[in-house]
């Protein structure tokens, strides 16, 4: 299934980020070269979480699983451009069956495990999946019974495959019989979807060329040849698969996979594997440097990390530094294949990076990683002009290797999702920064309006964080007759500690921070809601709050 145009193709393969090889090119070079070497290493605690004990197989182990996995598919009737639905939990034979998948010529559309019947259905029924892989049971629900009715629903699923079918394909022993089956570096290799917290998530087909030229734009985070990748996040979307998966299959190493996320495992994970990069979201992050037991932490391996999903905070940040030496990139990117990355090259300066990305593309500017060559984005006004005025905020539009072609069978949105030249409309808000910077400010619907004032919700959480008795922190609007919106916090305390409003605003006022911008009521929770892939659900957060403030 190729859904690049042809002057899409003609274009990246003459700049050289699309090629003729394929991701599983890619895995098989690796595999020739260093066959003993551990392919990827399973969550400690996978006998608690599917059954059977955590296994680490070696690169040629992982290559004949992948051979015998596709030849077992392709006996089963799954063929070129069908649609495999994948639904399973961080594990080796999820990251083979990626590959098993593409080799037998189909795509692979992964879905988080937590997703339930309803989100299954659209997208069986978009997608037409020719088959669903599914774990029996995970976490006390029986995915199987799922699986079962999902199928008698779509009678175009041919075939629910378990994951203990999964490990029986796996152990056969290849036959060869592969080879007529042809598989372009620019067929989909999977179908990925966007959170789906306020409509029915929209499918994101990218590439094999997709994903490489992605890869090579993260490869500005630092991640090197060899290297010991750590995935805390599922291997579902842009978050792990992009940052981790991919940099992993083109440059090779050992990938260990994590998730659901278990404290007492991460750590293990983290003392014992010696990753040297891994992506965090920006609470994990917090976690670690406010954890009780932090000074016993040797996190020395690490030569770089990244935080996603939010900005990081400045605060952090410097604990990693002072504590151990590892300088801390910002990342921000969509399933959509954009992404930006602050890395320790481009923005040297550690306060600069908490909240400025180099503006790739931008004529006349200069930086030193490859993917700025790759990569253009532009800030717009409702009127799609460029503003290039510092402090000027406006819509962030992407061109670059890694974007869709489309969303996938929508073409009414994807025709609104791209300027007249070509570039991504992103969603999001970046204000243009000095420097040839720019920084990200804030979905539009998450911004506070109080009293004719924009506020963003992440500068102040960013703040907040900073303060020692908070662990996790989601600000948003509170309806007022008077002022519009103003602000709430929600706010998960560190453990065995308190937090009041006046701690809060105290410490916004210790900071300088105007006062419009302080939250005027605390709620206190045990956990902030996110959805599978780790983003704050602040739609709940507010339907949460207007229940609360209707009961008062």
């Amino acid at each position: 299934m190729i859904l690049a145009s042809n002057e899409a193709i003609e274009k990246w393969t003459k700049i050289g980020a699309w090629g003729e090889k394929t991701l599983i090119d890619y895995f098989k070079k690796h595999a020739k070269a260093d066959p003993d070497r551990v392919c990827v290493a399973d969550p400690p605690n996978k006998e608690q979480l599917l059954g059977v004990p955590a296994e680490r197989p070696t690169y040629q182990g992982f290559d004949r699983a992948v051979e015998a996995t596709a030849e077992a598919l392709a006996k089963a009737g799954i063929g070129k451009d069908d649609v495999v639905m994948v639904q399973l939990p961080n594990c080796w034979e999820l990251a083979m069956l990626y590959l098993a998948i593409s080799r037998a010529g189909a795509l692979t559309s992964p879905v988080p495990v937590l997703w339930r019947e309803a989100e299954l259905d659209y997208i069986a029924d978009l997608t037409e999946a020719k088959a669903f892989i599914t774990v029996e049971q995970f976490n006390d629900f029986d995915h199987l019974a799922q699986a079962t009715s999902l199928q008698q629903k779509h009678p175009g699923m041919h075939r629910v495959f378990t994951y203990n079918d999964i490990r029986q394909m796996s152990q056969n022993e290849p036959q060869g019989t592969l080879e007529a089956i042809t598989v372009d570096a620019n067929d989909i290799f999977t179908i990925c979807w966007t959170s789906g917290t306020e409509a029915n998530p929209k499918g994101c087909p990218l590439s094999h060329n997709n994903w490489a030229g992605m890869a090579l734009v993260q490869d500005v985070a630092g991640m090197q040849a060899g290297d010991v990748m750590l995935t805390a996040g599922p291997l579902v979307n842009m978050a792990s698969l992009g940052t981790v998966y991919m940099p992993w299959i083109v440059l090779g190493g050992t990938m260990v996979l994590h998730h659901p996320f278990d404290p007492q495992v991460f750590m293990q994970q983290l003392m014992g594997e010696k990753p040297n990069y891994t992506l965090l979201v920006p609470a994990l992050a917090n976690m670690l440097v406010k954890h009780p037991s932090v000074d016993q932490f040797d996190l020395t391996s690490f030569r770089t990390i990244t935080l996603g999903s939010a900005p990081p905070s400045l605060f952090t940040m410097q604990e990693f530094k002072r504590r151990w030496d590892i300088d801390i990139g910002n990342i921000w990117g969509q399933n959509e294949g954009t992404g930006i990355v602050a890395g320790i090259e481009d923005i040297p300066d550690m306060e600069r990076r908490v909240d400025h990305f180099p503006q790739w593309g931008k004529p006349g500017s200069s930086w030193r990683s490859k993917a700025s060559d790759l990569v253009a984005v532009k800030v717009l006004d409702g009127r799609d002009q460029e503003l290039t005025e510092v402090g000027a905020v406006g819509e962030l539009v992407y061109k670059g290797p890694g974007v869709i072609a489309g969303y996938y069978k929508n073409p009414a949105v994807t025709a609104k999702s791209f300027t007249k030249d070509g570039f991504f409309r992103t969603g999001d808000l970046f204000q243009i920064r000095e420097g040839d910077c720019i920084s990200f400010y804030e979905r539009a619907k998450d911004i506070i309006i109080r009293g004719g004032y924009n506020i963003s919700s992440q500068e102040i959480e960013n703040y907040l964080l900073s303060h020692p008795h908070v662990q996790e922190v989601a600000v948003i609007g509170m309806p007022d007759e008077k002022l519009g919106e103003r602000m709430c916090a929600y706010v998960v305390p560190a453990p065995d500690q308190t937090i009041t409003l006046e701690d809060l605003t105290g410490l916004l006022e210790e900071k300088g921070v105007a006062r419009y911008k302080h939250p005027e009521r605390l709620e206190t929770c045990e956990q902030i809601p996110r959805n599978p892939v780790g983003k704050v659900l602040k739609k709940d957060l507010r339907k949460d709050l207007v229940s609360r403030l209707e009961k008062e």
